[in-house]
């Protein structure tokens, strides 16, 4: 040892850049105009980021407090700044503590070494930093550290407010192995491994930290004669390792409970092997770590690390052993050759499990021995089903209802139509529906501004309503809610969209009194203006009342004219975050929500209806699921406004909430739909006062409740596979299905058919239900129909109580003896069917072919199964798509399957008939519609600008050319049914010179259009803008 080298800390002096060197008095005595510059830009930068982040804040709490969910971002943020504080200060008080130490128990002489040597530079070099490093490193990781810790609230607000799982007689559901409440795995496990595994990190980092210190300043050595550690460091090293094997062992015993989620190939949860192997090696391993740990502890009186080190040996050496090879000879030896009987007793656990976990354990499964001959008066039971078909299909009629509902450019519909139930003339119909949402990529380019944009077009106007299973005899929706302003069978209500899927991101409404009003409402024909003007009267969004609030919106949005503008005043409100799932998601952000929200009219009022799901993936021995996956279906894949629930595993899932958001005041309202959920209870805990029972819920919005999409897409992935309800079939893998694919999707990807709400009748059932639909196919490559789900989707009209039968699951499987048409293989007939419609005088093939031509095109409807006649019937409608830009799709004809037999019409109720020999026995609701004369009346009011026709402008002429265009068309679609090609070439001639004679007599910019709703005994055309 180099006796005569001088403690570092004290007596060393090591040159700093301000010492000796001939120009060290004399140099520069001020910073100079750069040096002043660089910190003014930093100052600024850190004061504008500031401000900024105060802005985003402020605008935050402002948000929460006018939607009445403060207590929401409270104690979200009070959790995550516990949980920051008390993670990052542990960690930078544990590295710092380590660095502090080592550096403090340094040796006064360093040993003499080459090592040692080598070492002096490092030392020089880090002498002029080392303060700054040893404060700095800790606080840095500190702040990643309580960064990630920050990431865990839900799980740690979920362990403070854990629930026990109950069954429906109130007794605990236990995991079958350990005996544990279930509540243990979802609850507090997670929570457990989040401090062990933060445990780990910081032990971690405190022990790099302490090896690097000790070993540059002489503590720990590699080379060189003498001991390798200091006492110092040896106390110190060992201290830090016991505690992070110790650590370590706790890993191990909780890992035991963690194999009840491991996933396997064939099953989630524990097997035979980790029951008899696994799990008592993860036993063996914790006391194993703790002896080491204790070994590592005797270093400080022992003086020496060999018995640690052989510890830590053997603990490495159990581990492959114990922990890995062992249970790979058992899976090898003992399992393989009788694998089936082993495992049944694990399979059934996962069996019921699952079951249990994604609510289906009580599924009424059915063997359906199902018709495949078609005979006259099949349907004859069936009357009141077959009416009910749904015919409309949501997701092509967009474009329709945008030609003949849209009224202007700036008004729009989803790409994705809902469906739902309302109460028309004392009877409750299927109702394709939508809201006339504001566009703002519709308004002329030369109109767009910041004043237009956020103050003048502010809103959508109305909701329209289609009979689903009604069209007129050109192919076009019935209305029975209809037009600006509205009229229909809905009666009165507020009809002003503020808050929608397609709201502008952000508009400043309201005004104060006696200011004129400026948002533009709707247009009028009778106003001299041509249009309607409004001021927001809704006690929605942030008052915009004070300087302050201006100026955090301006920053927030990095708009100056927020705080400029005259049309920003003392009454005026900030309506911002106007999606409805968005607004959800924020008041409630420990939910899962449905990709598809749809509106309804409820106490006067247009509503988005919202569910919301509770999931966990810690439920013991339930089938782990991707919800990106098993949620993305044809519909979800080619929709912009129908999206995938979101990514991650589950194995548990609940509809928990419905919530409600009030498309004119933005109001949101959560209320319990499963109330007995313990997750749900668990986050009610959390967040007191935020989710109303399910006794508030009033009659009106009960009835438009309905059984949500992407519960059912998960639950009918899940009973693809666990239909199979006993470990033999299970393990067998034989019956294992796939849900349908959707063949008339657009690409080359395969993607599944989505589920249908119709309502059907059931086997059993008396009457028909408003039902959730799919169907299944066997796993690899046959295709025919071999399963049928439904769920009772109507939750009842009754306040506060859900309808008896509600959320039933029924499923039809089908004998393995029987060959049913399956969903592609018939999508596949119909392309290449030579059968012949009474109705036409080609054959489908012919007809589709045809209409594929001259730029047209045939659009595929839904492909609805209904089980009647006692089989499974087939129902498609087809639209036609003609050429042009302006073009929307008619229902040209529908298509039927039962067993084997395939017909078509262009009606449901023809095409029935012709299947079931001539007479089905049951009327369908659009019976008529192809041969009777449609009436009409006007949908829309007079092009861009509201003006009416004067005496110099050619009405008149408008007129015969609407009527000429009409005319053309009914000729060219009875050409179709004559196959008479020369006759349709030249009536689709008569159609182009009759729609360029109307554009031209038409004001700039409109369409031409003819309106299906009948309401009267003439026939009237209008041109649209």
């Amino acid at each position: 040892m180099r006796g005569d080298r001088p403690e570092s800390g004290g007596s060393e002096k090591v040159p700093g850049p301000g010492a000796g060197g001939a120009g060290g008095g004399r140099g520069r005595t001020g910073l100079g105009g750069r040096g002043r510059f660089i910190p003014t830009v930093l100052i600024l930068i850190a004061v504008l980021t500031a401000v900024t982040w105060l802005a985003q804040l402020w605008t935050e709490f402002l948000w929460y407090d006018s939607v009445g969910y403060r207590t929401v971002l409270t104690t979200r943020l009070i959790t995550q700044v516990i949980l920051f504080v008390t993670a990052g200060v542990v960690t930078a008080l544990l590295v710092w503590s380590s660095l502090h130490f080592a550096y403090r128990n340094r040796p006064i002489y360093a040993p003499s070494s080459p090592e040692q040597i080598n070492l002096d530079r490092y030392r020089a070099a880090l002498e002029p930093v080392r303060r700054l490093v040893f404060l700095g490193a800790p606080i840095l990781l500190g702040l990643f550290a309580g960064s990630a810790m920050a990431a865990q609230w839900q799980t740690l607000l979920l362990w403070l407010n854990r629930q026990p799982f109950l069954d429906s007689a109130g007794e605990a559901i236990t995991d079958p192995q350990f005996g544990i409440n279930v509540g243990f795995f979802v609850f507090t496990l997670p929570w457990l491994n989040v401090l062990v595994s933060f445990a780990t990190l910081t032990l971690g980092l405190a022990l790099i930290g302490a090896l690097m210190t000790h070993y540059i300043y002489g503590g720990l050595q590699l080379q060189g004669p003498g001991e390798k550690t200091t006492r110092a460091a040896r106390i110190h090293l060992s201290i830090l390792l016991a505690v992070l094997v110790g650590v370590r062992a706790i890993a191990y015993w909780l890992e035991r409970y963690g194999l009840a989620t491991a996933e396997h190939g064939r099953m989630t949860g524990m097997t035979y092997t980790d029951v008899n192997a696994v799990l008592p090696t993860r036993g063996v391993l914790a006391i194993a770590a703790l002896i080491c740990a204790l070994l590592f502890l005797s270093t400080i009186w022992t003086r020496t690390w060999r018995l640690p080190l052989i510890g830590l040996a053997g603990l490495i050496v159990v581990a492959l052993l114990v922990g890995g090879a062992f249970p790979a000879l058992m899976q090898e030896l003992r399992v393989k050759p009788s694998e089936a009987q082993l495992e049944e007793p694990f399979i059934q656990r996962n069996i019921d499990s699952t079951l249990a976990a994604y609510g289906l354990n009580d599924m009424d499964i059915t063997d359906y021995e199902a018709e495949t001959e078609a005979t006259p008066g099949q349907l004859r039971e069936d009357a009141e089903t077959v009416p009910g078909i749904r015919i409309v299909d949501p997701a092509i009629v967009s474009d329709t209802f945008r030609q003949l509902q849209g009224v202007r450019n700036y008004y729009q519909f989803p790409d994705a139509l809902d469906v739902d139930r309302y109460d028309v003339d004392g009877e409750t119909v299927d109702t394709v529906v939508a809201v006339r949402e504001l566009r703002l990529d519709g308004i002329p380019a030369a109109q767009r501004n910041w004043v237009n944009d956020h103050t003048v077009y502010t809103h959508g106007f109305g909701l329209v309503a289609a009979y689903g299973n009604q069209r007129t005899k050109d192919g076009e929706p019935i209305f029975y809610q209809r037009n600006i302003p509205p009229v229909g069978e809905l009666g009165d209500f507020e009809p002003r969209v503020y808050f929608g899927e397609h709201s502008p991101s952000y508009s400043i409404v309201g005004a104060d009194e006696g200011t004129t009003p400026r948002e533009l409402d709707y247009p009028d024909s009778d106003s001299e203006s041509g249009e309607t003007r409004n001021t927001y009267a809704g006690g929605g969004g942030v008052e915009m009342g004070t300087f302050a609030r201006q100026l955090a919106y301006a920053i927030k949005y990095r708009q100056v004219e927020i705080l400029l503008s005259d049309n920003v005043g003392s009454e005026s409100r900030m309506l911002d975050h106007r999606e409805p799932r968005e607004r959800v998601e924020r008041v409630a952000p420990w939910l899962r929500l449905d990709g598809n929200p749809y509106p309804a009219v409820v106490d006067g009022r247009i509503k988005w209806i919202v569910d919301g799901y509770t999931v966990s993936s810690q439920y013991p021995y339930s089938e782990l699921e991707q919800l990106g996956e098993v949620t993305t279906d044809s519909l979800v894949a080619t929709s912009q406004n129908v999206r995938s629930i979101g990514q991650g595993d589950v194995n548990y899932i609940r509809n928990s909430v419905k919530a409600t958001v009030d498309a004119y005041t933005g109001e949101v309202v959560l209320y319990a739909w499963e109330e007995e959920d313990p997750l749900l209870k668990a986050w009610s805990a959390a967040f007191e006062n935020t989710v109303q029972p399910m006794s508030e819920i009033d009659s009106e919005l009960m009835s438009h409740l309905r059984y949500p999409e992407d519960l059912f897409k998960v639950q009918r992935e899940v009973l693809a596979r666990y239909h199979v309800d006993t470990a033999e079939a299970f393990f067998g893998g034989q019956d294992f299905w796939e849900v349908a694919a959707d063949e008339s999707a657009p690409g080359d990807t395969e993607v599944a058919m989505p589920p249908y709400y119709l309502s059907i009748a059931m086997p059993g059932q008396e009457a028909p239900t408003f039902s959730l639909t799919s169907t299944y196919i066997p796993g690899g490559d046959r295709q025919n129909l071999v399963g049928y789900l439904a769920v009772d989707a109507d939750a009842g009209n009754t306040a506060g109580e859900k309808r008896e039968g509600y959320g039933q699951m029924r499923l039809l499987e089908l004998p393995r003896n029987l060959t049913v048409t399956g969903p592609g293989q018939f999508q596949n007939e119909i392309e290449s069917s030579n059968q012949n419609s009474e109705a036409f005088t080609q054959t489908l093939s012919q007809f589709l072919s045809l209409n594929r031509q001259a730029g047209s095109r045939v659009e595929i409807g839904n492909l609805l199964t209904l089980p009647v006649g006692g089989g499974l019937l087939y129902v498609e409608p087809i639209y036609v798509r003609a050429a042009g830009g302006s073009s929307y799709p008619l229902q040209r004809l529908v298509v039927v399957s039962f067993g084997n037999e395939l017909a078509w019409s262009d009606t449901l109720d023809g095409a029935l008939d012709e299947l079931f020999g001539g007479d089905s026995g049951a009327t369908a609701a659009d019976e008529g519609t192809g041969t009777d004369e449609p009436v009409t009346d006007p949908v829309v009011p007079p092009a861009e600008g509201g003006e009416e026709p004067t005496e110099d402008e050619p009405a008149g002429d408008l007129a015969a050319a609407v009527a000429d265009i009409q005319q053309a068309y009914e000729d060219g679609q009875e050409a179709l049914r004559n196959g008479d090609w020369e006759a349709y070439a030249e009536a689709q001639d008569r159609l182009d010179q009759a729609i360029n004679r109307a554009i031209e007599l038409s004001p700039e910019g409109g369409s031409v259009t003819v309106d299906p709703t009948p309401t009267g005994d003439t026939d009237e055309a209008t041109a649209t803008p």
